[in-house]
Parts: C-alpha cells; sequence; structure tokens
C-alpha cells in the first residue's frame, strides 16, 4: 500500500478547538445553548451538513449560510490569535512518507481554500499530490465520496489506501470506502468512537504503515 490519504482537521492541523468553540458560542447567543459535547457528533462533517442538522434540531431562525459565516468569522479571530498549529509528529510523519516514495493525499470536509491556506503555512502542500474537499463531492462523511474521489484522483485502488482519521465520521467514511482505516484517538482531543478502524493509535508517530 503505498497510498495514504490524511484527514486534515485534528489529524495535520489543530484546528477542532475552534469549530467547537464557535459553534458553542454562536448557540449561546442564539438562546440555543448547549454543552460543548453536543457539537462532538459532528467531527468530521462538511459545514453545511452540522449547520442544516442543527438548523432542523433547534430551530434556529437564520439561513444556515448566517451561522457559517459567523462560524468562520470567530475561527478566523482565534486563527489570527494562536495562528495555524499542526498535531504532534504531523508535519515530520508527512515529509519522511513523502521522502519514502508514499504518494500523499488529503481528504477533508473542511473548504478548499482552507485546505490549501493550512497546509501552506504548515509548509506540507508540497508534499501532497492530490487535495480533495468535502465541497467537491455529492456527500458528506460518514459517506465514502471524499475518500473515493481521493483514490480516483491519485489513480489507486481504494482497497490498496490507508487513511488516517480522528473521528468517527471520517473512520465510518474510510471503512465505506473499503480502505485500511488507522484511528488516530488524540489525547488533547474529546473522545471519539474509533471501534470500526483496523488499528487505532494515540501518537502518530506510532503508526506503521507496513500492512
Amino acid at each position: 500500500m503505498k497510498t495514504i490519504i490524511f484527514d486534515m482537521d485534528g489529524v495535520i492541523v489543530d484546528s477542532e478547538y475552534t469549530y467547537l468553540e464557535s459553534k458553542t458560542q454562536i448557540l449561546k447567543d442564539a438562546d440555543r445553548e448547549k454543552p460543548l459535547s453536543y457539537q462532538y457528533q459532528f467531527m468530521g462533517t462538511t459545514y453545511e451538513f452540522m449547520w442544516q442538522k442543527m438548523k432542523d434540531e433547534l430551530a434556529l431562525p437564520e439561513d444556515i449560510s448566517f451561522y457559517i459565516s459567523e462560524m468562520n468569522r470567530i475561527r478566523e479571530e482565534m486563527i489570527q490569535r494562536d495562528g495555524v498549529r499542526a498535531i504532534k509528529c504531523a508535519q515530520k510523519l508527512i515529509m519522511e512518507l513523502h521522502s519514502q516514495g508514499y504518494e500523499l493525499a488529503v481528504a477533508s470536509s473542511s473548504p478548499k481554500k482552507e485546505i490549501i491556506r493550512n497546509l501552506t503555512e504548515l509548509g506540507l502542500i508540497e508534499y501532497f499530490k492530490v487535495l480533495v474537499s468535502g465541497e467537491e463531492v455529492e456527500r458528506s462523511k460518514p459517506n465514502p465520496d471524499v475518500f473515493l474521489r481521493a483514490a480516483e484522483l491519485i489513480e489507486a485502488d481504494p482497497t490498496n489506501c490507508i487513511v488516517i482519521e480522528d473521528t468517527k465520521n471520517g473512520a465510518l467514511a474510510a471503512k465505506a470506502a473499503g480502505m485500511y482505516c488507522f484511528g488516530f484517538a488524540n489525547p488533547d482531543y474529546p473522545t471519539q468512537d474509533l471501534s470500526m478502524t483496523d488499528e487505532i493509535v494515540t501518537d502518530l508517530s506510532q503508526i506503521d504503515f507496513n500492512v
């Protein structure tokens, strides 16, 4: 297996906290306050999917475009304050895999411009042959579309691809695509059900790609 597909948020980029905190603040401001744990179910999904579901469940009064814009505004303030932060060992791992001849892809639910920005800021964009966003496929994770599209673009059989995912929705998508999946149980992030993955690690340096 010489093709490795990375999720981005929570696997390469330490960004999940910006989503969790911004959405929780928006719901509080809309008098729909929910605990932070309410947001865990949306980890790995697209902006449109999660805000549509929250609008339906919580009877939010505005269009989802309003909430997405607000979320992005708050997140941008956080990123300007903290910078784009890498997950521990992610940069080293990506550079090493590239030097060993692996073909690398990103398959993320985030917008394409955010994928490009983050990988550029971290000095990693040159190592990836393919970047696929949830905007470019019909269905969000946990459906397999984004992973299958990445395999198609990189011209790899899905069964010969390895995925690194940190969320339940992402892991379900990877397995639905027929790919080998490492579940990254980041100790700094909310606990996710990764029981459907082939192997679980708590540190990216623990992964043995000889599968």
